[in-house]
């Protein structure tokens, strides 16, 4: 078993995932290609419109939404449900893996998704509302379980060009390909998804994969296995971390760096945030959370408040450092939060509990 130390691996992640050293510009399309690549599916950020294409966020110096809606509406990044029917993004050539991986079987299908499934294979696209008039004998709330539910499957594909929420609805099979659904493709499929996302943070545990991923855990105890079987990843053990793997190519890019002091601010579509979801839900447990504060690698700290469209205010900034930290470290933790929030939108009332006068 490698042994790591924990600031090898959080200077490794934050390094890997360009947080230190984004990408500078747009025109290093390749580049992103290959980020997006190891982080996918990439998700829209959470609270915004269902529409917007996804983003790399703080790991590209640029807006990067205007390359991923170019590349989305040039059907190279693809819309589905994965990771427990989230919606996300990923490459179109990585389309049949992750599709086979993250597939939810119709098991519970009633006459309402063989209907709007036959509508829409019959019509070469349609629309929601073109929808809800060739089918009056079901609600509108019918018709959008069913979709839902035919898009986990990949029975059906959501068209997404544009920011546009009326998309178009099309039978995945005709437009694509037809997804294996075998035990063996489906085992192969899980074990290249859990692959990547072990790369993609330099070092993961069972329970980070269970976070993200939301497979089975018999599922993820099998592939696991197939890839130590197969030298893809060894076992590793980092102080404070735990036990978990990293990829075998990779035992020797743990250098012995400090992690670098930064604060980042991250939604809850993020892919560390993922990762560690079921333990910040414990840990926030019964708060309202808008995101949370990834300070020098780890999560140290939430903002907390009432999402609403429109205006809002920061009820409180949470943060779990030591009580000279949180005074010492005030002006920049405030800073990474108005990068998104700005005062005149959202008053942070609270900073630590305490009441504050920055408006």
């Amino acid at each position: 078993m490698i042994t790591l130390e924990k600031k090898q691996v959080l200077a490794e992640r934050l390094s890997r995932q360009r947080f230190i050293n984004p990408i500078e510009s747009f025109h290093y399309e390749q580049e992103y290609m290959q980020l997006f690549k190891l982080l996918q599916p990439v998700s829209p950020v959470h609270n915004t419109r269902p529409g917007d294409p996804p983003k790399l966020v703080h790991r590209a110096s640029f807006p990067d939404e205007q390359l991923t809606g170019e590349l989305r509406e040039n059907n190279r990044l693809i819309k589905g449900r994965f990771c427990g029917g989230r919606i996300g993004y990923v490459l179109e050539e990585d389309l049949p893996v992750y599709a086979a991986a993250f597939r939810k079987p119709l098991t519970k299908s009633g006459a309402v998704h063989e209907d709007v499934w036959q509508v829409i294979k019959h019509s070469g696209g349609i629309s929601k509302d073109q929808l809800k008039q060739e089918l009056q004998q079901y609600s509108a709330s019918e018709i959008t379980k069913a979709l839902q539910a035919l898009h986990e499957a990949f029975l059906i594909y959501e068209h997404q060009p544009d920011t546009d929420w009326d998309t178009g609805w099309f039978d995945f099979e005709t437009e694509w390909f037809k997804v294996e659904t075998g035990e063996d493709q489906f085992a192969r499929a899980a074990s290249k998804v859990i692959a990547t996302f072990i790369r993609s943070m330099a070092f993961a545990t069972a329970a980070n994969i269970k976070s993200w991923s939301q497979l089975p855990l018999k599922t993820i105890q099998k592939a696991v296995q197939t890839l130590l079987a197969e030298q893809v990843i060894v076992e590793a053990e980092a102080a404070e971390l735990g036990k978990g793997f990293i990829c075998s190519d990779d035992i020797h890019q743990f250098a012995a760096a400090e992690v670098p002091s930064a604060v980042f601010m991250l939604d809850r579509s993020d892919i560390i945030v993922r990762a560690h979801m079921d333990e910040l839900l414990k840990q926030y447990k019964g708060l309202e959370v808008l995101q949370y504060l990834l300070i020098d690698g780890e999560f140290k700290g939430a903002v907390l408040g009432h999402w609403r469209i429109g205006p809002y205010p920061i009820d409180n900034i949470v943060v779990e450092l030591p009580q000279d930290q949180i005074e010492a470290r005030r002006n920049e933790i405030i800073e990474a939060v108005t990068k998104i929030y700005e005062p005149e939108r959202h008053p942070i009332h609270k900073y630590s509990g305490i009441e504050q006068v920055f408006q």
